[in-house]
């Protein structure tokens, strides 16, 4: 919708009035009350580090200026396709460095564009079904809340990155970096192709979580009701679910993993130190073939695959279930060991 003006004609655009230039709108041609309006913009000039306040019930898309027609930097471009539009409320303020788009008259159905300076920062707001998309950014801090709509961040690199919904989902696109902090209450579901960054926490209570990679040095991911399932994880990562399942299908580093009455399957490619826990369900744990590691298996049953070598196994039986413990491939560090305990299931 934005598309590179030329100095003349943003100047023959531009209607001043407070320090925003605002485009004319232009209607359609056709009978009386039945003209549709066209997109109202904005064109404001700003500081290039500033930030971005926004306050919507519909959906809204907000990507980076396009630095070849904005060497500068010093644009903020808004337009608005919905009706009610009259009542979008679009201004800076030069002493905050803040630029507000605010309504709550706009139709749900319609939609709010804004190109902004990469490196503004971003506190986004939107009621009802209204959804967010951040594309191709870059920003110190970025915070988004939603109601029921979706929020959807594709190549996003933040220092402080806050994502909340009361009943959407949450869409993680390409690869998202910096310090990380996604809350889905409700029945809402998250979906991530790649986190990297120092700290990451994920939460939901009733929805699935779905990671493709993490690639951080400590993330904490929790559902109260949902499965938790992981592809390939970096780092030191703790899992938790009190009813759904955990699934990670390659570990690298340290991993805790509980779960009260879901299951695990992890999958443990190089090892630092795992510990997993299922208190009324089963664990299975798959190891690369030349893993070295102290084991520790527990349940009211295990079962060790005759393919796994363990060295100096020993088997010891208590009131409701067996120990097992042993060293893979002559294994001579503790530092690195996996424990797993499923004391009302079967561990293997």
């Amino acid at each position: 919708m934005f598309a590179p003006r030329s100095a003349g004609a943003l100047g023959q655009l531009r209607v001043w009035a407070g320090g925003a230039c605002r485009a004319r709108r232009a209607r359609s041609s056709g009978s009386a009350g039945s003209e549709p309006e066209a997109p109202a913009e904005w064109a404001l000039r700003v500081s290039p580090f500033g930030r971005l306040r926004a306050r919507l019930p519909c959906r809204l898309a907000v990507r980076p200026l396009d630095p070849l027609a904005y060497p500068d930097g010093d644009r903020v471009l808004v337009a608005a396709s919905a009706a009610g539009a009259s009542g979008l409320r679009v201004a800076y303020d030069e002493a905050l460095r803040e630029v507000a788009v605010l309504s709550d008259s706009l139709d749900p159905r319609g939609s709010v564009e804004v190109a902004a300076p990469l490196h503004f920062d971003l506190n986004i707001k939107s009621s009802g079904s209204g959804c967010v998309k951040v594309q191709n950014f870059e920003c110190d801090n970025c915070k988004i809340e939603t109601e029921q709509g979706t929020s959807i961040l594709q190549s996003l690199k933040s220092q402080k990155l806050h994502v909340q919904t009361k009943g959407g989902k949450v869409i993680c696109l390409g690869t998202i970096y910096g310090n990380i902090d996604i809350h889905a209450s409700d029945k809402s579901t998250v979906t991530i192709d790649k986190l990297q960054g120092s700290s990451v926490s994920v939460s939901t209570e009733d929805g699935l979580l779905k990671a493709k990679y993490l690639y951080t040095d400590s993330s904490f991911l929790s559902s109260a009701a949902g499965d938790i399932t992981l592809g390939s994880v970096h780092g030191d990562i703790t899992l938790h679910s009190k009813m759904g399942n955990i699934t990670v299908d390659s570990s690298s580093g340290c991993l805790t993993a509980s779960t009260q009455q879901g299951a695990v399957d992890v999958y443990v490619s190089q090892l630092g130190k795992v510990d997993l826990k299922a208190h009324k369900g089963s664990i299975v744990v798959k190891v690369a073939s030349s893993l070295q590691a102290h084991l520790q298996l527990s349940g009211k049953e295990v079962d060790v695959n005759s393919e796994v070598h363990v060295q100096e196994m020993a088997e010891a039986r208590k009131e409701n279930g067996v120990i097992i413990t042993g060293l893979m491939n002559q294994a001579s560090t503790r530092e690195k060991w996996i424990k797993a305990d499923a004391p009302q299931g079967t561990g293997r």
